[in-house]
């Protein structure tokens, strides 16, 4: 009797995916409504994104800063007397030692004024330093413009700022600077240089996020641009010296730390008047902070999608 030959067993269902050229493979995504994970978005929705994170940025600063000093048994009392302890050193070195108060009417509201203003910003580059860095946990987890976190550590800075100022108008009423008109004049000064600070500060994120070993030589830049700043001496009377060259004297001049500092002198210290200013002071200090703030926001915005990475 002849025998069946026995049947095939059925074929497995073909799993493998179809193969897609890498231009078909966009299409469909897009079709689908599918984006590249963390791509960076058009600068105007990045500004949206960046608006609508304000409470963020807002508490995340406020938590860092409460956070600062929470270990020591001072506590939020470090935020005045770290600025004050520097004055003091300061003035010993250079008022004393080095006589650099010679020929400087009200010499310590010129060096604590400087000092307390210089802190500012180099405190806010420092923080940009480790904005990513720093909160690399943060940045790979959750999705959200990154430029928060360089923003949200200036405007720490800020808040530390004005907790600072209150012992600063204390050294200047100690010293006979009462108050005046003129000293409104430091909050404009003051709010361009918190945006020339945010600017420097994403920079400053965006090269350290992709060169860490930056992070090694701001210290020493920072120290260098300090005492070409006036923050311990008067550059006035160091230019009126033949000795200086006519481009060097352009740059210190210029200088936006000394900028800022010489406009909040101006406005709460009697003896420094318009004469210490260089000409079209102001005209100056919104052109640098308008020039960084820009520039250091759309330089941090063109890598948004390599933060974290790597």
């Amino acid at each position: 009797m002849d025998t069946a030959p026995p049947a095939s067993p059925p074929s497995a269902p073909d799993h493998t995916a179809p193969a897609y050229a890498p231009g078909e493979l966009a299409a469909l995504a897009a079709r689908h409504g599918l984006t590249v994970s963390g791509a960076r978005p058009p600068l105007g929705a990045y500004l949206r994104q960046l608006w609508g994170r304000r409470h963020f940025i807002t508490a995340f600063a406020t938590a860092k800063l409460t956070a600062q000093y929470s270990q020591a048994k001072l506590g939020q009392v470090w935020q005045i007397m770290t600025p004050l302890l520097n004055a003091t050193v300061y003035y010993f070195i250079f008022g004393v030692l080095m006589n650099t108060k010679h020929g400087v009417e009200d010499f310590v509201p010129f060096l604590v004024t400087g000092v307390f203003i210089w802190t500012f910003t180099s405190s806010s580059i420092t923080a940009g330093t480790r904005a990513i860095s720093g909160n690399i946990g943060l940045v790979r987890a959750l999705h959200f413009p990154r430029a928060s976190l360089p923003v949200a550590l200036a405007l720490q800075q800020l808040q530390q700022l004005l907790f600072s100022l209150g012992a600063l108008f204390l050294i200047l009423l100690a010293f006979g600077q009462y108050p005046r008109p003129s000293w409104l004049l430091a909050l404009p000064a003051l709010a361009l240089q918190a945006v020339f600070n945010t600017g420097v500060s994403m920079a400053v994120a965006r090269l350290t996020a992709r060169t860490p070993d930056i992070a090694q030589l701001t210290p020493f830049v920072l120290r260098t641009w300090m005492y070409s700043s006036g923050v311990m001496w008067s550059l006035e009377n160091l230019l009126t010296s033949d000795r200086v060259p006519r481009a060097v004297m352009v740059a210190l001049e210029y200088n936006p730390a000394a900028v800022y500092i010489d406009l909040v002198r101006y406005a709460l210290i009697d003896s420094f008047t318009g004469s210490h200013l260089p000409p079209h002071v102001w005209a100056v200090a919104a052109g640098w902070a308008l020039l960084c703030g820009v520039a250091g926001f759309v330089y941090f915005w063109k890598a948004e999608e390599t933060y974290g990475r790597g």
